[in-house]
């Protein structure tokens, strides 16, 4: 992780700077509900309280928003829309309309003209994704059905930007609190998923000898030359670029996130070498001694319980490291049951949170937040860390060439950073290879971290 110049933070920790000032920001509600207190957590960390006597908050100091249909002078006013005090998952009707040149909903009669709480609720918790929807052919939830799609804001940090116009607006209610402009800081993780480590090293006799006559019949000289190199040992393997990122991770001074795909058993969409690899488990335990690692569960085990349990204590004994991290391949995940299911085997940091067929912000966050379960009303132990940009996206989705695909690369760079955001790539370490057809995508890669990261002498 990058959080400019020499600061590094561990890949966990959220970068909140606490409200300058020694009083919390009092919020009066008629009713004291699960879900407004865990959207004020979201909007003011711990410094925040909530009181349901109107007698009580009139005589509190400090900053003070008043929550309810009552008119109180000297407070900043949120007219409730309802969601936060409902106790059930029902359709909801969202009409959106533009605010400060956002685009808003939940529109009520407030100093803000729409409940700023109850939709970032929506968003956050993906209420959405718990109505009846239809699915993807990968069984996902399809980004084509969310608001953000619809509306044209799944490429901005919707929910960051409210907040950012939120606290201006309580700085100018209260000029005599030192509101910060915002209660983080930009930061940068990179993070990889190794679905499949090497293209030739280790693979089964059987799998090379096939793959050796089938390139023979095609006529791909140069593969025939690659495979023969790697194994004669004159070249590394074409998808080893671990070395290559060591050391753009040296010079930028990153700390990247690696997740590892650990296959019990082979399948259809579970490619890489099996766990039980000597060079597999050679290479994992190199990455667990450098960087911060977590599973990246198997397409078989998103609908198998036991074995995403077998594979995280896989995973554990390969690189002696507890694993509390991960990342679902294909980003396949269905709420919230298969939340439910990482919680209980013990991970509690999820890097999964975006679409698999588009790039943007499928949270309209850029932030990690505690995950809340809409069908039981709780906040969990589970922080989601959203993340904006996937290369397999903008090449296989959205056919975006390299130069394409690094414009927008920068777009949502730039973008998290005028938010102070948490801004996370996804890359694969097979698609920054020295290949021909992959060779500009590395370039690209490499150019993109050297103009933004560079680290002064």
């Amino acid at each position: 992780m990058n959080c400019g110049g020499k600061n590094r933070i561990n890949i966990d920790q959220r970068q909140i700077t606490n409200l300058n000032t020694d009083k919390p920001v009092w919020i009066f509600a008629k009713e004291d509900t699960p879900r407004l207190s865990y959207t004020c957590s979201v909007f003011f960390d711990n410094r925040f309280r909530i009181v349901t006597s109107r007698d009580v908050f009139e005589v509190c100091e400090g900053p003070r928003i008043n929550y309810s249909d009552d008119v109180i002078g000297g407070v900043c006013r949120i007219v409730p829309h309802g969601l936060l005090s409902e106790k059930q998952v029902s359709r909801q009707a969202v009409v959106c309309f533009d605010w400060d040149a956002q685009k808003v909903f939940f529109k009520t009669e407030g100093d803000i003209p729409f409940d700023i709480f109850a939709a970032a609720f929506y968003l956050l918790s993906r209420y959405e994704e718990y109505l009846p929807h239809e699915k993807d052919k990968y069984g996902r939830y399809a980004h084509t059905n969310s608001l953000a799609y619809r509306e044209g804001f799944l490429n901005q940090p919707l929910v960051n930007t409210w907040m950012e116009l939120f606290y201006r607006h309580l700085r100018s209610v209260f000029p005599a609190v030192s509101f910060p402009r915002s209660l983080h800081r930009f930061c940068f993780l990179p993070t990889y998923d190794v679905d499949i480590a090497y293209s030739y090293l280790g693979q089964p006799v059987w799998k090379n000898v096939a793959g050796f006559f089938l390139d023979l019949v095609k006529g791909k000289t140069e593969k025939l030359i690659e495979r023969g190199n790697v194994y004669s040992g004159k070249q590394p393997d074409p998808f080893d670029t671990f070395s290559w990122l060591d050391a753009l991770h040296a010079e930028h001074r990153l700390q990247p996130l690696y997740f590892l795909l650990t296959i019990l058993k082979r399948g259809a969409y579970d490619k890489n070498l099996p766990a039980a690899s000597r060079e597999l488990q050679r290479l994992y335990r190199g990455l667990a001694d450098r960087y911060a690692t977590g599973l990246h569960p198997s397409w078989q085990s998103g609908t198998d319980t036991d074995l995403l349990v077998k594979e995280k204590k896989t995973l554990e004994t390969v690189t002696g490291r507890r694993i509390i991290t991960s990342r679902n391949h294909y980003l396949r995940f269905n709420l919230p049951q298969d939340y439910r299911r990482l919680t209980d085997a013990g991970i509690t940091a999820d890097h999964s949170m975006a679409y698999g067929t588009v790039n943007g912000f499928r949270a309209s966050y850029a932030l990690p937040y505690h995950w809340y379960d809409l069908e039981k009303e709780t906040v969990t132990p589970l922080v989601i860390h959203p993340f904006c940009f996937m290369e397999a996206c903008s090449f296989f989705e959205q056919g975006y060439n390299a130069a394409q695909a690094r414009e927008e690369l920068q777009y949502y760079h730039d973008t998290v950073k005028k938010v102070n955001g948490l801004f996370i790539t996804l890359f694969h370490n097979h698609f920054l290879t020295e290949q021909p057809e992959w060779v500009q995508w590395r370039d690209m890669y490499a150019d993109f971290l050297r103009r933004n990261f560079r680290i002064a002498d």
